[in-house]
């Protein structure tokens, strides 16, 4: 994954195709060392393709996955879940209270 976000970084940067050297580059200045032998597979798929393309028709292609969610949950409801939905969204509140109080001391503080 740290090969494919460095590619796309140095494409979206106007490099519109990136060699293994550049990849490579890119990931040293955050102190990261490229796995050669992916890294070359990487770019040998898509040397000559357009990434803008290939993001467009990746996107079209997960359009088509289910992603579930609405028919998985309906049948534990009808079996009769009611308390453990109950308790499920009390957990949620708790998470979403928790979250709340992190967001406040984010970055505060840390160079007084």
């Amino acid at each position: 994954m740290k090969h494919i976000a460095a590619y796309m970084l140095l494409a979206t940067g106007g490099n519109a195709s990136p060699s293994a050297e550049d990849v490579k580059a890119l990931l040293a200045t955050v102190s990261i060392e490229a796995d050669d032998e992916r890294l070359n597979t990487l770019i040998a798929e898509l040397a000559g393709k357009d990434l803008n393309t290939l993001i467009a028709e990746g996107s079209a292609k997960l359009a088509s996955v289910p992603s579930g969610g609405a028919a998985s949950s309906a049948a534990p409801a009808a079996a009769g879940a009611a308390p453990a939905a109950a308790a499920a969204e009390e957990k949620k509140e708790e998470k979403v209270e928790d979250k709340e109080e992190s967001d406040d001391d984010m970055g505060f503080g840390l160079f007084d």
